[in-house]
């Protein structure tokens, strides 16, 4: 990757690029593309530089530590206030020790030690969970002031080997006090597949302030004029403990609670062409609940219980331990992961 150009990359507008970081080279090309969204997003020179410290330090890591290391590079929006966030997955040998090697002077390599504190110190938000022999997932984000307060949910997609368009998307958004989120798939893979997951977010972001089963009606109406897609939206309820469900085609949902995994249900069918019934389904949803939401580009066979430690992570940090870990690539693949509570 250390040939690419990304001076010119729309994608790092919305949904961000996608790195494979296996060799020197590809370093300057993470820190050149975080240097060019940081112009976009209006980072002042500091805040800039040190997402370019931010960068470099992850992909370095990745180079030195990681086998199959990827890297994301992307926006970061909170309440119309816009950062950069980057995320570091690979299958690498993992660290026993996360907090020792968070400080300066750890090292495993033969290096000075300073990677993860610097990542640490120059971003405005860090999170990283590892297990040893399985790998290691760390976000970080860089806002121009003092960092919002950290996410209740994340998304990752990415597209499958070979493709530069992805065709599975993510949104959320809240209307007149409805919380919801929205996973598509939109059918096959490549650019027009793309199409149809951007005009089901986009139908999403205009639908009228409804319960799921009704703003998945407005998506089936909104993107006939694509080949459609499998989608699920779902809505939280924190005053009734409760979440309202509703999918068409393949979309995988779950409410995680402590070890217990409870599957939600879609309806077959397709969004935009093929609709039976849309039903909509309320599930239990107390106190430190999570909600995974998945296309089939990501396997059903995962297990929180897998990872000690993983649910008390950021909802990018488990996105990204999922999406490693389960997801094919003859296939987009896309993981969503909320919180009971923001």
């Amino acid at each position: 990757m250390g040939a690419v150009d990304v001076s010119g990359d729309h994608r790092l507008d919305d949904e961000g690029v996608w790195f494979q970081v296996e060799e020197p080279g590809a370093v300057g090309t993470v820190r050149r593309a975080a240097e060019l969204l940081a112009g976009r997003m209006g980072l002042d020179e500091a805040h800039a530089g040190a997402l370019a410290i931010v960068a470099a330090e992850l992909a370095s890591n990745l180079v030195k530590h990681a086998d199959s290391g990827q890297l994301l590079v992307r926006p970061a929006r909170n309440n119309e206030v816009a950062g950069v966030e980057l995320i570091a997955v690979d299958s690498g040998p993992g660290m026993s020790d996360v907090v020792s090697s968070t400080r300066d002077g750890h090292s495993t390599a033969g290096s000075l030690g300073i990677g993860l504190g610097a990542i640490g110190r120059q971003s405005s938000w860090f999170d990283v969970y590892s297990l040893p022999g399985r790998g290691t997932v760390s976000a970080a984000q860089v806002w121009p002031a003092r960092a919002p307060e950290p996410d209740w949910i994340a998304g990752l997609s990415r597209p499958m080997s070979g493709e530069q368009s992805c065709g599975d998307g993510f949104a959320v958004r809240t209307v007149e006090g409805r919380r919801q989120v929205l996973v598509c798939d939109g059918l096959g893979h490549g650019p027009l597949a793309a199409v149809a997951a951007r005009a089901a977010v986009h139908a999403f972001h205009l639908a009228p302030a409804a319960p799921p089963a009704a703003v998945l009606e407005h998506l089936h109406r909104a993107i006939s004029h694509t080949r459609g897609a499998a989608a699920a939206v779902a809505e939280f309820d924190p005053a009734a403990g409760l979440l309202r469900y509703a999918g068409l085609g393949n979309i995988a949902g779950s409410v995680q609670h402590y070890d217990e995994r409870r599957g939600l249900v879609s309806m077959p069918g397709i969004v935009g062409h093929q609709r039976r019934t849309v039903r909509e389904f309320d599930y239990p949803f107390p106190g430190g609940a999570c909600l995974v939401m998945h296309s089939d580009g990501v396997t059903d066979r995962w297990r929180l219980a897998d990872y000690p430690g993983l649910l008390g992570r950021s909802p990018q940090v488990i996105a990204g331990t999922l999406l490693r870990d389960a997801a094919v690539r003859r296939d987009d693949a896309c993981v969503l992961v909320a919180r009971a509570t923001p």
